[in-house]
């Protein structure tokens, strides 16, 4: 067995996986197109300053630090861990160790693009960024280490247009990919003002935590965690009722302003999200809200986006695409007051799905493509002139390398599902002709080369 492998978490991808991830890249990126959202890039890493203490503890740990160039400069093993461990002693954060990581999501970084090109947007800024990321994760079906987010993001503006009109790209980008999905919503108001009906302001974060990793523990686990955050028996004792909520969507925000009518943030919540359904009711995806969708990252302030599969032809459980409203993410980098409201599309995991509900288009024989037959280097000439007006006609063409056997030729055309193949053997260069042969149909015809250009232009 070959000692070559790959890192875990990461995935090399064939001609073919390409194809079809580079089909949901392009839907995703027409729509952005579609909605006004401007593309940029950001670089892989970021300083780890950047990154840390905005995903909470656990994001934290999940980052991939980078260390820095002088740990590892020496050769010697001796000399490497002598530097190592010095560095260790000097330092209680480890920034002598590590100044840079991998960039754990697209958000965090854009918030600093942002700041740091403050005087070259107009806000309110659209920007889209397609691009991966690295999470230090447990890799396991549809969780990966290395892994693609499509995001879009409007900074600039707190109105809650912005979240309707993501709700509206949502819907757009899954009925174009044959997906049913389930929209899921909630308000980070509404989870403070819970906090604040158990009388513990201060843990708003140990139970967005607690209440995002339900699907994964359960119920009971969830409980017992919050037990250990500090939440007495009472408190939970109020929470259980409103994790439990059901009924539609109108039932339990008008159960949950009566729970929450002397929380003055909790009202505010249920206002934004009452006013954001009321605006989407002809979007045709199920939107639903969550009251357990918390979605652990510490910067998120108000609307709280899911999109998991809702779909029959599919056991898929994680969520596919999710987001949120940031009111000061940039006034961490010196920026204060500019809100920002985003979502982001795990390519990943859409395509896991679209694989498992079979709804990939037949990527097989590529139309308009053609590949020349190398008889010998006195008639490959001739065959790479028609290659050269076949791409400056914009059709796919090659010449294939080596004068092979035309069996193999044929076989290597038939692999890479060229639709036609272009014989241009001593007979045709002196009739100034070419054999062409339809690979699909098996059907072939001489004909001139006036006449096939004429065809292909």
């Amino acid at each position: 067995m070959s000692s070559v492998s790959i890192p875990s978490g990461t995935r090399d991808f064939s001609p073919v996986e390409l194809r079809r991830r580079n089909y949901i890249f392009d839907i995703i990126k027409q729509a952005f197109v579609r909605f006004g959202y401007s593309p940029i890039e950001t670089p892989a890493m970021e300083n780890l300053i950047t990154l840390t203490g905005k995903y909470g503890d656990e994001g934290d740990q999940l980052l991939y630090k980078i260390l820095n160039s002088r740990i590892h400069e020496s050769k010697d093993k001796e000399k490497l861990q002598a530097e190592f461990n010095r560095s260790l002693a000097a330092s209680t954060n480890s920034s002598v160790l590590t100044e840079r990581a991998l960039r754990y999501d697209l958000t965090v970084p854009f918030a600093r693009y942002v700041v740091m090109h403050r005087n070259e947007i107009t806000l309110p800024f659209k920007r889209s960024q397609i691009q991966p990321v690295w999470r230090a994760d447990k890799p396991q079906k549809g969780r990966y280490r290395e892994f693609f987010q499509c995001d879009a993001d409007v900074i600039g503006s707190k109105s809650l247009w912005n979240e309707i009109e993501l709700i509206k790209l949502i819907d757009y980008i899954f009925t174009k990919i044959n997906l049913g999905v389930c929209i899921k919503l909630n308000n980070r108001k509404i989870l403070s003002a819970l906090a604040l009906m158990c009388d513990a302001e201060n843990k708003v974060i140990d139970l967005t935590v607690a209440i995002d990793k339900l699907e994964k523990i359960g119920m009971d686990k969830v409980l017992e965690e919050l037990q250990c955050k500090g939440f007495s028996t009472t408190a939970i004792e109020k929470l259980l009722p409103i994790l439990n909520l059901t009924g539609s969507n109108e039932e339990k925000i008008n159960t949950l302003k009566v729970t929450l009518a002397n929380y003055e943030l909790g009202v505010a919540g249920l206002d934004e999200l009452q006013y954001v359904l009321e605006q989407v009711k002809t979007v045709k995806t199920k939107i639903e809200i969550d009251l357990t969708l918390a979605r652990g990252l510490n910067y998120y302030t108000g609307a709280i986006i899911e999109v998991t599969v809702n779909d029959s032809r599919s056991a898929f459980t994680s969520s596919i695409c999710g987001g949120g409203r940031y009111d000061d993410l940039t006034g961490i980098f010196g920026m204060p007051g500019v809100s920002g409201v985003g979502i982001s599309f795990g390519a990943d995991r859409i395509y896991d799905v679209l694989l498992e509900c079979n709804l990939f288009p037949d990527f097989g024989v590529q139309d308009e493509s053609y590949m020349c037959v190398n008889f010998g280097n006195t008639e490959a000439p001739y065959a790479a002139a028609i290659v050269d007006k076949l791409r400056a006609a914009g059709k796919s063409s090659i010449l294939y390398p080596d004068a092979d056997k035309i069996k193999k030729q044929m076989s290597y055309a038939n692999s890479y599902n060229f639709k036609y193949v272009i014989v241009a053997g001593s007979e045709e260069i002196e009739s100034n002709s070419i054999t062409l042969k339809n690979m699909i149909s098996g059907e072939q015809q001489k004909i001139s080369l006036t006449d096939f250009f004429a065809m292909v232009e």
